[in-house]
């Protein structure tokens, strides 16, 4: 990025985000951030502008609007959640004229140092654009530079050399180094031995956590859908959940299956607390739908 004097982020994932704003604060660059998922977006503008480390007058970065990741189970790529089109084209155009805004006008001057000059907005926000409003646009204010931010704060233990040497790993950072692992082996089952049960029409309740979109392109026979967001993360114990069919016999078991295997851990994780393992067998389909085209149906679609 030395080379350039403004960055634009459009990648989907929390490791490539804060990633590139580390970058951009070393290298003093400004940065276009820019989002899209399912039928909401968001754009931010980080470190304009691009002053030293230490300087609070400069623009806060990525971490000083979020300071730790999401929990690695709950982020959700364009691919898992699914993205209307148009939100994309939407806010790509927004991020195109953010960039034109910094170069044009007089705002944006390359140094002879390779570093950039460029005149601060009026405030550091944040757009956020949500489809299925009907006032799709509104704007939060953020505060400037975080006080004992990681990157760019006075105190900051980010450097160009750590950087270089690899001594930042972003990945562990983002807690995503490996796969999801909520579950003992032996609440969990291969999708080879839950083929096997379906096969032996052993009665059971196949629950499919996807959204409805992914479930309506494809499913298994006699599953039900219920999307992950709209199931409790917890519940008391011996509650029975609401979305379990009343005629289901109580001794059957429940086994949970999503696209990769990680929501699905998650709600079999919480039906587990709940104690309803002491009735019926509760597992979850180990790697999900994946596993199924890998292990059972190899023209099973891919989306």
């Amino acid at each position: 990025m030395q080379e350039y004097d403004l960055v634009l982020d459009c990648t989907d994932n929390p490791t490539s985000r804060y990633l590139i704003s580390d970058i951009c604060v070393l290298l003093r660059k400004p940065l276009v951030s820019a989002s899209a998922l399912r039928t909401d977006g968001q754009l931010i503008i980080l470190n304009s502008p691009p002053l030293p480390q230490g300087d609070a007058a400069g623009g806060p970065c990525y971490r000083c609007v979020f300071p730790k990741p999401p929990p690695a189970e709950s982020v959700v790529t364009c691919g898992d959640g699914g993205i209307l089109g148009p939100v994309v084209g939407v806010m790509g155009v927004l991020q195109a004229v953010e960039a034109i805004k910094l170069i044009t006008g007089g705002r944006l001057t390359a140094t002879s140092d390779s570093t950039v000059s460029i005149k601060p907005p009026e405030s550091a926000s944040m757009l956020i654009y949500a489809a299925n409003s009907s006032s799709p646009f509104r704007t939060l204010k953020l505060r400037s530079r975080r006080t004992g931010c990681f990157a760019c704060s006075a105190e900051a233990s980010l450097t160009l050399e750590g950087m270089q040497s690899g001594s930042f790993d972003y990945v562990a950072f983002c807690g995503v180094s490996s796969p999801l692992e909520l579950l003992r082996k032996q609440d969990r089952l291969s999708a080879q031995e839950y083929a096997n049960i379906r096969e032996n029409k052993r009665p059971h309740l196949l629950v499919d956590v996807r959204e409805k979109v992914q479930y309506d392109i494809c499913s298994l026979e006699d599953s039900i859908n219920v999307p992950f967001p709209r199931i409790p993360t917890a519940y008391k114990n011996g509650e029975t959940p609401a979305w379990l069919p009343q005629d289901l016999s109580p001794s059957a078991p429940i086994y949970v299956l999503c696209r990769r295997g990680n929501d699905s851990q998650v709600v079999a994780r919480s039906l587990l607390d709940a104690g309803l393992a002491a009735r019926r067998e509760i597992k979850d389909v180990e790697g999900g739908l994946n596993a199924w085209k890998k292990q059972v149906d190899h023209d099973w679609p891919e989306y």
